[in-house]
């Protein structure tokens, strides 16, 4: 069932970006008054699926899944067959998008990104309404954070509250974890307890290749909150239910003697005990009760806690229909810059082996198919696909773009030969980009690392 969830969700939120990136193109065409000959979602090599001829253009749905793409009259583009070959070598029709001005066919290429950037504002604005925004300050983090083990041989510890990084204040550990990932921030202050029970400030310097180190651990989680851990429920058909000792208000305190009276540090325990026995030991009514228990394969016994709810305080920003606007173009803005500079990271080889493809982007959806994160993670897309488009490679707007300015420069189109090699060899990158990210993808799967 997780499958089609996967599967639908993709499925769903790809068509509507692919659908309208290339309404974005034919929009400005019919307007300037371009002939578009096919509109289609998903590339119809080597066949068509669906497709329906109306007023002159026919629109239709590929079997290829990695895109979509409007035909033009008189334009190198991806289709680029016998008969657009043999047109291009006659005299410009007025119907074409090479007999129009370049700041027309300049709005035509751009349409798609633009479209893209604005459907995310509005899928943001829409979620702000809707549902707000809830989230945990980092300031409400009582018992402090959990960091991952590459950020505590950076120097931090369990416990720590984080203050500020390079002298911004965090909203959320998010903001921490992309200022640190995305912003390439190098120092973070926290406030900890020292060994004589005093709560002192300390600033940490992070690595000068922390980005491509993080890269490399693939670690999900820099930080996360640390709370108490009860028992909130024993899951069935687990080690714990087996042994019927553990109960629900049961405050865990070790592992093996040694303290584990937080979630996190007792999740991190059971994973070195994989296979093994282990004694764990809990307070109940006052008393201290040790119950052993086997850990499965997987570093699990089934202890369910309680809600990190019951420990803190979240926020929670909602917004009235006129409010959500600027607010939703300010969240997608940040997100945009986010993603632009995202891009900086595929430079080394720690950041290419993090590119996904369609199986990654079907995980990000999640396994249960929940509506906000759904647009949430749309409106994400939305903005990748159109950072990615505007990249100068031929067979992307970006590449389309940079000839057109070339040619409003020049004063003379390019070369047709150049065109179209140019627009073949974007062609064949991409074309090898996309096995190779999608096979990657498989290669994670077959491994577990995905």
């Amino acid at each position: 069932m997780e499958i089609l969830i996967y599967a639908g969700q993709l499925i769903l939120g790809f068509s509507i970006l692919v659908a309208l990136h290339e309404f974005g193109h034919f929009l400005p065409a019919k307007l300037f008054g371009m002939r578009v000959e096919k509109f289609y979602l998903f590339f119809d090599w080597p066949w068509a699926l669906v497709k329906k001829k109306f007023r002159g253009t026919e629109y239709g749905i590929g079997s290829l899944p990695f895109g979509g793409y409007v035909k033009i009259s008189g334009m190198v583009d991806e289709s680029m067959d016998a008969d657009q070959k043999e047109r291009m070598q006659k005299p410009p029709e007025p119907w074409e998008f090479r007999a129009k001005p370049v700041w027309q066919r300049l709005i035509v290429m751009v349409g798609g990104v633009t479209v893209n950037v604005l459907l995310a504002f509005a899928i943001y604005a829409m979620v702000l309404f809707v549902w707000g925004r809830e989230y945990l300050p980092v300031k409400n983090l009582t018992y402090g954070v959990t960091p991952s083990a590459l950020m505590k041989s950076e120097g931090f510890q369990d416990g720590d509250m984080i203050v500020d990084v390079d002298g911004r204040d965090p909203k959320t550990l998010g903001d921490v974890s992309l200022g640190i990932l995305i912003d390439g921030a190098r120092s973070v202050t926290v406030e900890r307890t020292d060994s004589s029970g005093e709560l002192v400030r300390k600033k940490i310097e992070l690595s000068a290749n922390i980005q491509e180190r993080i890269l490399e651990s693939n670690d999900k989680l820099l930080f996360s909150p640390r709370f108490p851990f009860y028992v909130d429920s024993v899951l069935a058909n687990n080690n714990a239910a087996k042994v019927g000792s553990f109960r629900k208000g049961d405050r865990i305190v070790a592992l093996d003697g040694q303290p584990a009276r937080y979630f996190q540090d007792f999740v991190e325990a059971v994973k070195d005990k994989k296979g093994q026995q282990v004694q764990v030991t809990l307070l109940r009514e006052g008393h201290q009760v040790q119950v052993p228990v086997d850990v499965d394969e997987n570093g699990i016994v089934g202890l369910q806690p309680r809600s990190p709810s019951e420990y803190f305080t979240f926020a929670t920003e909602r917004y009235t229909l006129l409010g959500s606007i600027p607010a939703g173009i300010k969240y997608g803005w940040q997100r945009l810059k986010d993603n632009v500079s995202s891009f900086k990271l595929l430079g080394s080889k720690a950041g290419m082996k993090q590119m996904g493809g369609l199986i990654s982007m079907s995980k990000a959806y999640g396994p249960v198919w929940v509506w906000q994160r759904f647009w949430e993670m749309t409106a994400f897309l939305s903005l990748a696909l159109a950072v990615l488009n505007i990249l100068p490679i031929p067979a992307l707007d970006g590449g389309h773009v940079v000839f057109l300015l070339y040619e409003a420069v020049a004063r003379k189109p390019a070369n047709q030969k150049v065109l179209e090699y140019a627009q073949m060899a974007g062609m064949v990158f991409l074309l090898s980009l996309i096995i190779a990210v999608n096979g990657h993808d498989i290669v994670k799967l077959v491994t577990g690392n995905l």
